[in-house]
């Protein structure tokens, strides 16, 4: 029996040991906007505790770092949900992109993989070729801890920061999108049409109609692509 259940979960330890190994590359990257994160929170009056929780729970960085700089602009509850369900719109796309690498694999495996997702860990597993569910946890398992480690560190450590350099950290936020926007606009026309879009109607709606940050990020997204909805690049 023994026997039995040791070439039963060797397997299993290898593949997740793999992916961890594949996702070391995407937990180096989370550790220092996690740790900036961690100051931003901190630096706005939010306890450690729920400055931890974000992480645990929300585990979506570019909505975490918009969220807290919609707190540190007054912003109220209603526009930071609606602004962070819009921005995490595409993870419906990539989950289910995500379901159909996983055909086969039990729901119970399904529904908890589909909580690590984030863009990189997606674009890690499925460039990776490989539809185990164990190495798929061992990639989301690495990259959330990171981002949770790091989130803690940047969370205790914000009072040692100087104040110059922990504002400095908000850069993180627009490097983030950047790193994502980019490579799209390089690809695809449509992208940077929708992009500068947004960009006019959000500095319209804030300037011209006053409107408060939160809603006027809401307002630009959700026009830029209503307008650009299924139109293809065209040559």
């Amino acid at each position: 029996m023994r026997a039995s259940e040791g070439r039963e979960t060797r397997p299993h330890a290898a593949q997740f040991w793999t992916g961890i190994q594949v996702a070391l590359p995407i937990a180096v990257g989370y550790i220092p906007i996690a740790i900036a994160f961690g100051v931003m929170a901190r630096q706005v009056e939010l306890s450690l505790w729920d400055t931890a929780l974000m992480s645990i729970l929300v585990y979506a960085g570019a909505s975490q770092f918009m969220a807290v700089n919609m707190l540190a602009t007054g912003a109220g509850g209603l526009e930071i949900i609606l602004a962070t369900l819009v921005i995490n719109l595409r993870h419906v796309v990539l989950g289910l992109s995500l379901m159909n690498l996983l055909k086969g694999v039990r729901p119970a495996w399904k529904g908890a993989l589909s909580l690590g997702v984030t863009d990189e860990s997606f674009a890690v597993a499925t460039l990776s070729g490989r539809n185990h569910p164990v190495f798929l946890a061992g990639i989301m398992l690495s990259a959330y801890l990171a981002w949770v480690g790091g989130t803690l560190l940047g969370g205790m450590l914000y009072q040692f920061i100087p104040p110059d350099i922990g504002n400095s950290m908000s850069i993180a936020l627009y490097a983030m999108f950047i790193s994502l926007l980019i490579p799209e606009m390089r690809r695809e026309r449509k992208v940077v049409m929708i992009a500068g879009t947004a960009m006019l109607i959000n500095a319209l709606g804030t300037e011209l109609l006053g409107l408060a940050s939160g809603w006027s990020i809401i307002l630009a997204t959700l026009a830029a692509s209503a307008l650009f909805a299924g139109k293809g690049e065209k040559a």
